[in-house]
């Protein structure tokens, strides 16, 4: 099982927070079964102030790359994540149209 960190800040606005943890509470039937089909077995968002966290819990056989070409492929996908912009901003140092970056595991217990 491999597992991954991912970070991204929301727009700091009370009322586009509130209203993507809405859509969060209900993600699209379609939007869970690109996950689940990209070889993703678990995943969970955390929310601190504006910071977002994500914890990817993936098969052996998972890549990034191949869920990014699957995902530009399916109109469902990109429906959602044209309107997930509305909320979402860049970390700094991002590079164009980055959302997501994932992050270094600096400790382990």
């Amino acid at each position: 099982m491999k597992k991954f960190c991912l970070a991204l800040d929301l727009i700091d606005d009370p009322e586009l927070i509130a209203e993507y943890e809405k859509y969060h509470q209900n993600v699209w039937t379609d939007i869970k079964q690109s996950i689940l089909n990209s070889g993703i077995v678990n995943m969970e968002i955390y929310r601190v102030q504006n910071r977002l966290f994500m914890i990817v819990e993936a098969d052996e056989n998972f890549s990034f790359e191949a869920k990014n070409e699957a995902d530009e492929k399916n109109a469902k996908v990109q429906e959602w994540e044209e309107l997930m912009w509305k909320f979402q901003q860049q970390l700094p140092n991002s590079k164009p149209g980055e959302k997501w970056q994932l992050m270094d595991k600096i400790f382990s217990l």
